[in-house]
């Protein structure tokens, strides 16, 4: 009778990024997750870590029992020796080993594991897709699509561009002298104070889009301010922010940057009530976060804008929305965003490239189209938890948008897993010694493995010692 088959162990061909590092929506997270940018993340970067040893371990134990397999095929250097001094005398001496060589030759240079786990990681790897940009593909191939091509870089970099940054600047400095010189000294604190700073950000906003030659189309009713009202939207660069506040004026929570992009949020945008964290400082978060819930719950603050994937993503997939905007009990509107990338890509790769120099990509480009969809306002039904609210919404922005749900949790972007847990590293280091011990001497075999590190040498006498 014929016997079934085993299912084979996880091995090295399983991809890393089959694990799945973001909770689902139907899990229970701990409530100390206050805010709907950014998490606590341990349990997702245990949970992480975990697997992957796990899988690590499987695949060194099935390279160990595959070395074995081959040591013990072939006699080693001190059998051979014993074997071929009982019957063919020299002869079975060379060949055992040759055998012993070629062994150990193979052992050293075997690294298809790791190759594998390295080219299943890249191929399959639906993280690093969320925030990869597209290539463009390449059209000025033959001789008369090149002058073509070649002509309309030029225009663009060297008369768009520098058009454009002119009149970008006159308006900036237009905006600075009406802001802080006319209503910042001549209007007083009041509603018509606040007014004429909500227009003139709308003014300034308006004026980026200028300069990006902007072609935004949109759809749906204009946000109406309201007690217990949230917008929530996907999240590809903070130009999203630009493009939703020219239409209708937003306060955002957004992490708080540096250099210019920091002036204009803590002395322009704060006019408008928004919120600004450090992405690493808990106890700052939760501060943002009560703030979060007054600002919710005031009927006069600006609308409240949130990105709930809390980091950008390339406008292709939507990665797991936190649950911070969806536990608050107010009525979540959502928007979707859409970029065509015919002309420019506008994702934001922050870690690429700073923030000027992806203004000045979409400044010297053709010109930057999208469409925004203003959604129909949810509410959460009875019986469904925050995680499955935040699920819902999500696959309703993504449908509309044309993107992919992936349940990615967005901030291990910034965690770098090899650092925080070296002994993953580690582990494929001593198993490869431990093939490689194989082929040593009992007596030094052991000492290697209970000494692995030298003691340094004693300095000479009379040697003079380092300050």
């Amino acid at each position: 009778m014929a016997s079934k088959a085993a299912k084979p162990p996880a091995g090295p061909s399983q991809p890393i990024s089959s694990v799945k590092s973001g909770p689902a929506h139907g899990a229970n997270p701990s409530d100390s997750d206050p805010l709907p940018l950014i998490g606590e993340n341990k349990p997702n970067e245990e949970a992480v870590a975990e697997e992957m040893e796990a899988a690590y371990v499987s695949a060194d134990q099935a390279r160990l029992r595959h070395s074995s397999t081959s040591h013990s095929r072939q006699p080693s250097g001190g059998m051979a020796a014993a074997a071929g001094t009982a019957g063919a005398g020299t002869g079975g001496d060379a060949t055992g080993h040759t055998h012993a060589q070629a062994n150990l030759l193979q052992d050293t240079l075997n690294i298809s594991h790791v190759l594998t786990d390295a080219a299943a990681a890249i191929v399959d790897d639906s993280f690093l897709k969320c925030f990869t940009s597209a290539a463009g593909d390449p059209w000025n191939w033959n001789a008369y699509l090149w002058p073509q091509w070649l002509f309309g870089m030029l225009f663009r970099h060297l008369i768009l561009f520098p058009l454009r940054m002119a009149v970008l600047v006159l308006l900036n400095i237009a905006f600075l002298v009406m802001f802080f010189g006319v209503v910042g000294c001549f209007v007083k604190p009041g509603p018509r104070r606040k007014a004429a700073e909500l227009r003139l950000v709308q003014f300034l906003c308006g004026s980026y889009m200028m300069s990006w030659n902007a072609v935004v189309r949109y759809h749906g009713p204009r946000p109406t301010p309201g007690a217990n009202k949230v917008w929530v939207s996907n999240h590809t660069s903070m130009i999203d922010y630009v493009i939703l506040c020219s239409h209708s004026p937003f306060s955002v929570i957004m992490q708080l940057h540096t250099g210019w992009v920091a002036f204009l949020q803590t002395r322009v945008l704060n006019t408008l009530g928004c919120l600004w964290f450090n992405r690493t400082d808990l106890k700052d978060r939760h501060i943002v976060a009560d703030r979060m819930r007054q600002h919710v719950q005031n009927p006069a603050s600006v609308p409240l804008l949130i990105f709930p994937e809390g980091t950008c993503v390339n406008n292709e997939y939507c990665v797991l929305f936190k649950r911070g905007a969806f536990d608050l009990g107010a009525t979540v509107c959502p928007i979707a965003i859409k970029y065509n990338k015919v002309f420019v890509d506008a994702f934001w790769n922050s870690k690429r490239q700073t923030f000027g120099q992806h203004l000045m990509r979409l400044m010297s480009s053709w010109a930057l189209v999208c469409d925004v969809w203003f959604l129909e306002p949810q509410s959460q039904r009875p019986g469904e938890t925050p995680d499955e609210f935040a699920g819902r919404v999500q696959r309703m922005i993504a449908d509309t948008a044309g993107l992919k749900v992936v349940p990615w949790d967005g901030y291990l972007k910034y965690y770098n897993l090899g650092q925080a847990k070296p002994a993953l590293v580690e582990k494929r280091r001593k198993v490869f010694g431990d093939v490689l011990r194989q082929y040593l001497p009992p007596a030094l075999g052991r000492r290697s493995h209970d000494e692995p590190a030298a003691a340094a040498p004693a300095p000479a006498p009379g040697a003079k010692k380092d300050n």
